[in-house]
């Protein structure tokens, strides 16, 4: 295994290769001068964070949706980075749930100088790019306890990929999910209550933020039940997008 970065043009998928680099990609870049067609490169979760911070009911259609109000400031939980899987990997409905879906979001990546107690106008420069994930929620088990560790938590709950995207303006991307090709949430990062420089200030004026730690900026409106043999596809304006096969965890 190791980091690489992607060249190449996004409107030409098939022409993108992989150059494999030293070390992590958080400082600077030094290239081995391995490089592979990206078809013959097996892609894993972009990053493994020492933590995973989710922002909950940061759209106001979501919340609505679910019978819930915006909340007065960012509402904060986390999930374990065993939840992480990358491209490809199956998505493992657990026998405690009958009620596992999706949430289409925008996932934020601190970059290498981390961030801790940071203002909101320097807030983005801590950040080393984004990335596309799914914050897979056993909603049942969610109401059930109240609070979301273990509606959240559960192995292969935090699909992130296919890669980071370190040149992009995260004001006004579109979010888009679709399972078996039927789209099931649409909308835009224009519409989060707490913007991403909102959301990294806030975060790190409770918890340092170490380099690859992400921030999960929440999700649209949509969201619905996955079931065994499904295919949810989670993609993201300017980045890509990620595609997770639905199995039950036996």
């Amino acid at each position: 295994m190791s980091f690489g970065v992607v060249e190449g043009s996004s409107d030409d998928i098939a022409g993108l290769t992989v150059a494999e680099i030293e070390g992590h990609p958080f400082g600077t870049i030094k290239f081995t001068g391995q490089r592979w067609a990206l078809a013959d490169v097996r892609l894993l979760s972009p990053i493994l964070p020492s933590k995973v911070i989710g922002i909950g009911r940061n759209y106001a259609d979501h919340a609505a949706e679910l019978g819930n109000e915006v909340p007065p400031e960012p509402l904060l939980f986390l999930k374990p980075s065993s939840s992480i899987i990358g491209p490809g990997d199956p998505i493992r409905r657990p026998p405690q749930s009958k009620q596992v879906e999706h949430e289409a979001e925008l996932a934020v990546v601190i970059g290498a100088t981390g961030a801790r107690r940071v203002d909101r106008a320097h807030a983005l420069k801590t950040v080393f790019g984004y990335t596309v994930a799914n914050d897979v929620t056993a909603r049942d088990l969610q109401r059930r306890d109240v609070q979301f560790t273990r509606a959240k938590g559960f192995d292969s709950f935090c699909p992130l990929g296919p890669w980071i995207q370190t040149d992009l303006d995260p004001s006004d991307l579109e979010i888009r999910c679709e399972v078996n090709g039927e789209v099931r949430q649409l909308g835009r990062t224009r519409d989060l209550v707490f913007d991403v420089a909102t959301l990294v200030s806030y975060v790190s004026h409770v918890m340092t933020l170490l380099p690859g730690d992400v921030i999960l900026t929440g999700t649209p409106a949509g969201v619905s039940p996955l079931q065994a043999g499904d295919t949810c596809v989670v993609r993201i304006e300017g980045i890509g997008e990620i595609a997770n096969p639905v199995i039950d965890l036996e």
